[in-house]
């Protein structure tokens, strides 16, 4: 084992490492749990006393460890068979959901001293008989508090039914919140216990940062932050499937490498975006907290915050997805003026700091881009061919200086040096700043207007822009800042077409005509009788398909 170790390069173990593995191998048998954020290397401060204290010359499956996902799941199956490398003799099994049941229940008629599974499949195979738990002598449950965060108390309780009574349980988690102590109350006999920075409950590698500015402009803010800082690569939690598809598609659009993981993708569709994500074909992925949980994907540099969960544990397990194995990162969180609340609560509760910072203006991200293009160049190696285009071109350029000529190569490159249509050049906000609805003034070169609809009908931002964008055939850039409340809506446009206002008329939702004016006429009534449904049309498909899946739209 020691042999194995160094080739793998361990030299020193952690500090939840070296805790836990001498008492797991001196105090044999006995129930631990185990209390340490994620990438602090819990996985071998289990699996090393695991492939030690079980039976090698035994067929029996003696080892037991469960995992919240399929994806934390092969991760731990994997770093054990790395593990055992010099020891033919012990197998190592992986069963998860997604994947076919067939080959898995062949690979367990194989001798296998140590399942990893996921509890949904694990209880398939229990009940096909197809897994053998009779002689499990150790229970591992690993991101213990994952697991309960994804409703799987009950299939627990199942699979332990199934169980010795004479075993030992070695639970691992980042927190430990009540249903934890449930479960070690009822299932753990005196157990000891490691905790590791237990003082501070996240890790002190991660710098923890904040920007406020408009719910509308997040998205911008996010690009920006991007574009400043090229060689980043990280993931950014939104709190919906169809809001982590939008922003993920209209990144794409733009060109940037981001790809979306949520729940409504098939596994296969999973499997893929994450080995495009591992094998950095992306700069960013943009996940809900469901489906990144058990994520394990080194050297990230940030993890973006579109919106703040609600669960303290939730923040734990996000930010806890950077500065892993002694790396610095950064957990930068998205607010809009009025959550700086939030922020206030976290540290507080987790006892840490958060940096304002603000996000980047259009001068200083035209500066970066500037400085990075120039690095670029200096950083070329010259290739052999260039020699040869030089020659060809001897002469050409004699009568220019040299700050003519760099001139115009700049100038060549000012449409990839400069920006376009990236909103106003500050987006930040002042921090507590009440609502803000009709009594604020337009954007310069823009006229702002009134819509009688807003979150109450289900809007996010991006459905907002997409449905003016198509219904007043104008172009995305065209739409300026954005004020969506509870029953309206108010936004700049940039435009000087007469009927913009007339284009909108005949819509309705479940009923209610859909109206548009000028903002200083935003409250009057509209009598317009005439109306047709915000539904399917030739060129508004994308905004029906939003609406009617949320069941708010009907053609009359």
């Amino acid at each position: 084992m020691v042999e194995v170790l160094t080739h793998m390069g361990f030299e020193h173990p952690t500090p939840v490492q070296a805790q836990a593995i001498p008492l797991l191998l001196q105090q044999n048998p006995t129930d631990f749990i185990g209390l340490a954020q994620t990438g602090t290397g819990k996985t071998a401060a289990f699996g090393l006393p695991l492939i030690e204290l079980i039976d090698e010359d035994s067929r029996a499956t003696q080892a037991l460890i469960m995992a919240p996902t399929r994806e934390l799941g092969q991760q731990t199956a994997k770093q054990l068979v790395d593990f055992t490398k010099n020891n033919k003799k012990v197998n190592v099994a992986v069963v998860y959901g997604g994947a076919a049941i067939t080959s898995q229940i062949k690979a367990l008629k194989k001798p296998t001293q140590i399942v990893v599974a996921t509890p949904g499949r694990l209880l398939d195979l229990i009940k096909r008989r197809a897994i053998d738990l009779t002689n499990v002598q150790y229970v591992v449950l690993d991101e213990a508090d994952e697991m309960l965060n994804m409703g799987f108390k009950e299939d627990i309780d199942e699979i332990l039914s199934h169980t010795r009574e004479q075993r030992v349980t070695w639970l691992f988690s980042a927190t430990m919140p009540p249903e934890i102590r449930r479960i070690v109350k009822k299932y753990m006999d005196n157990p000891l216990e490691v905790s590791v920075n237990t003082q501070q409950k996240s890790n002190v590698d991660i710098t923890h940062q904040y920007v406020i500015t408009k719910t509308s402009n997040k998205f911008t803010a996010l690009r920006r932050f991007m574009d400043i800082q090229p060689d980043m690569r990280g993931i950014m939690f939104c709190r919906t499937k169809r809001e982590t598809q939008q922003i993920a598609d209209d990144l794409g659009n733009l060109g940037y490498g981001a790809e979306a993981l949520h729940g409504d993708l098939s596994q296969a569709q999973r499997d893929a975006v994450m080995k495009r994500f591992k094998t950095r074909a992306m700069q960013l992925l943009v996940a809900t907290d469901v489906a990144a949980r058990g994520i394990d994907v080194n050297d990230l540099t940030h993890v973006f915050h579109h919106t703040l969960p609600d669960q303290l544990e939730s923040y734990t397990h996000r930010s806890g997805r950077t500065g892993r194995a002694g790396k610095k990162g950064i957990s930068l969180a998205f607010i809009n003026p009025r959550e700086d609340r939030k922020i206030t609560e976290l540290e507080r509760r987790l006892k840490i700091t958060f940096e304002k910072v603000d996000v980047p203006t259009l001068k200083e991200l035209k500066a970066s881009r500037i400085a990075h293009w120039a690095d670029l160049i200096l950083n070329t190696q010259v290739d052999e061919q260039a020699n040869e285009v030089l020659y060809q071109l001897h002469g050409k350029f004699a009568h220019l200086s040299e700050n003519e000529l760099l001139k115009r190569l700049i100038t060549t490159q000012l449409d990839h040096l400069l920006l376009q249509g990236d909103g106003a050049d500050d987006l930040n906000e002042i921090q507590g700043a009440k609502a803000i609805g009709s009594t604020k003034t337009s954007t310069p070169g823009m006229a702002r207007y009134f819509i009688n609809i807003g979150t109450i009908d289900g809007l996010t931002i991006p459905d907002f822009v997409h449905f003016i964008s198509d219904t007043a055939g104008i172009k995305r850039s065209a739409i300026g800042d954005i004020t969506m409340q509870k029953t309206s809506t108010f936004f700049d446009v940039t435009t000087e077409d007469d009927r913009f206002e007339e284009k909108f008329k005949g819509l309705e939702i479940e009923g209610r005509s859909i109206r548009v004016n000028r903002d200083a006429e935003g409250r009057k009534r509209s009598s317009g009788k005439s109306s047709r449904s915000f539904g399917r049309s030739k060129n508004k498909g994308r905004n029906a398909r939003n609406y009617q899946s949320k069941g708010r739209s009907r053609r009359r």
